[in-house]
């Protein structure tokens, strides 16, 4: 076990773990940051999306070690002072339906919009292309999207 001390949602956190120890674990086991889903382990499927210093990444594919002196966000940190535009969308436009998959889409979804203000529909089919829904919503996901790129940038 080794001493890793991480920055997760604007705050200094210190666990101890196995250096390669998924970040994904680390998060939900010993921060108890739930919000972030199990989904495939294989970094197919999206649902355990975070942003890494603002870049939509598995977590089940990054080792605790690789996220040192770095900047992790995770759905519970994405709208701390108020929603996230993407957030606020995804309830306007009723994106969820069992919701599993709804974090790793929202913070795939913000991380585009972070980098193409005006994203057009190939655009978001492939930033989401990664990101698996076992319910289909696909099209709302795309509504939701876009209409958040439109408040964010009104």
């Amino acid at each position: 076990m080794a001493r890793f001390v991480l920055n997760v949602n604007h705050k200094t956190q210190t666990v101890e773990a196995q250096a390669e120890m998924p970040l994904l674990w680390v998060l939900r086991d010993l921060l108890d940051l739930t919000g972030t889903k199990y989904g495939c382990g294989i970094g197919l499927c999206g649902a355990c999306t975070i942003h890494l210093d603002g870049a939509a990444v598995r977590s089940c594919q990054i080792p605790i070690a690789g996220a040192t002196g770095k900047q992790v966000t995770t759905i519970e940190g994405l709208g701390q002072q108020a929603p996230h535009a993407v957030q606020e969308a995804w309830i306007a436009e009723q994106v969820p339906q069992c919701g599993y998959c709804q974090p790793g889409q929202i913070m795939s979804a913000a991380a585009l919009l972070a980098t193409n203000a005006k994203p057009s529909d190939s655009d978001i089919d492939d930033a989401m292309g990664g990101n698996l829904c076992r319910c289909g919503t696909y099209f709302r996901i795309r509504k939701a999207i876009h209409r958040a790129a439109a408040e964010m940038h009104a």
